[in-house]
């Protein structure tokens, strides 16, 4: 039986952790300028940081899939990924029920007062019955 190639392998693991610490400098570079930026920068920017939140937890799903590492990680290690997953979690949901509630308030308002651009409500109109059509379920975010 051949021995795999660790050394290969650590590199690998070595490459990734510098990638990402590299890139949380990054965000955290950012993070002043970012808060000062007109709306569109800011959309921008969280879109950069979501597509990298998804981009990792991809990896640490599929990370979690393999048996190599699965077989070779103890227990408190996987605790300490379930308790810090857990914060993330909650995290984001708290700000997805924050954000969409006052986002629903926010348009109930504008609504009321004739606030909203009428064709931006009929694309928005066109996009949920789409939803419809297509079975989906109900979310908050539609791409028009």
């Amino acid at each position: 039986m051949a021995q795999p190639n660790i050394a290969d392998f650590l590199a690998s693991l070595d490459r990734w952790v510098q990638l990402q610490q590299m890139i949380l400098q990054n965000f955290k570079d950012m993070e002043d300028k970012v808060k000062e930026s007109d709306r569109l920068d800011l959309i921008i920017h969280t879109r950069i940081a979501f597509n990298h939140m998804i981009k990792t937890l991809k990896a640490f799903d599929d990370w979690l899939q393999d048996p190599f590492i699965t077989s070779n990680i103890p227990r408190e290690m996987l605790v300490d990924v379930w308790v810090t997953t857990l914060e993330i979690l909650e995290k984001l949901l708290e700000l997805d029920i924050r954000h969409t509630s006052q986002v629903r308030n926010l348009i109930e308002e504008s609504f009321k007062k004739g606030e909203i651009s009428p064709i931006v409500a009929q694309l928005k109109d066109l996009a949920v019955s789409k939803d419809k059509d297509e079975r989906r379920p109900p979310g908050p975010s539609i791409s028009i």
